[in-house]
């Protein structure tokens, strides 16, 4: 728990299936409550919709499988998050590929990428290469020694030992940065 200590205004710690403990909580005052059980589907279950009936805004819960997506929907989660197949897809993307550093998932068809420029760019302007137009990916900024420039212009010139964000469909992504 120490480790949220930052990112917290408050933490108790008590039986989240428990109705008493939950109502001592306050829980309508919160914005946002989360339920990250793990290994016990029937406790995640349950204080997901005893959050709800206790008046939670909002409650965004976690799942491992689809079938726990349904059942937590159905008993009041707003949202539901899957870390490990999140994860899981992270890693595949970021280290199938030498060139990417980073990503971010948008959607199913979409993300950012932090990737190395390719070789044949170096020294180029950005507005002489139509990469927009060629790959249908759309350049973010430029990262130098691990400061991110947001101020680019179709004269903005690709130099050694950088990298860019790109944003775009990942077939067309891939289109464009494959080796």
């Amino acid at each position: 728990m120490n480790e949220c200590i930052d990112y917290v205004t408050s933490a108790l710690i008590g039986d989240s299936t428990n109705k008493d403990f939950l109502k001592s909580l306050g829980i309508q005052n919160f914005d946002e409550c989360f339920v990250t059980i793990g290994g016990n589907f029937q406790n995640s279950l349950e204080t997901t919709y005893q959050l709800k009936e206790l008046g939670a805004k909002k409650v965004i819960a976690r799942a491992e499988r689809d079938v726990q997506e349904k059942f937590l929907l159905r008993n009041g989660a707003d949202y539901v998050v899957y870390p490990e197949r999140q994860m899981a897809k992270w890693t595949v993307i970021r280290y199938a590929a030498d060139h990417i550093f980073d990503y971010m998932e948008l959607d199913d068809n979409h993300g950012v990428f932090e990737t190395e420029i390719p070789q044949e760019w170096i020294g180029r302007t950005i507005g002489s290469l139509y990469i927009r137009q060629k790959y249908k990916v759309n350049i973010l900024g430029i990262k130098k020694n691990g400061k991110l420039n947001l101020a680019l212009n179709p004269d903005t010139k690709f130099e050694p030992d950088t990298t860019i964000l790109v944003i775009g469909d990942y077939k067309d992504i891939e289109r464009c940065f494959r080796k």
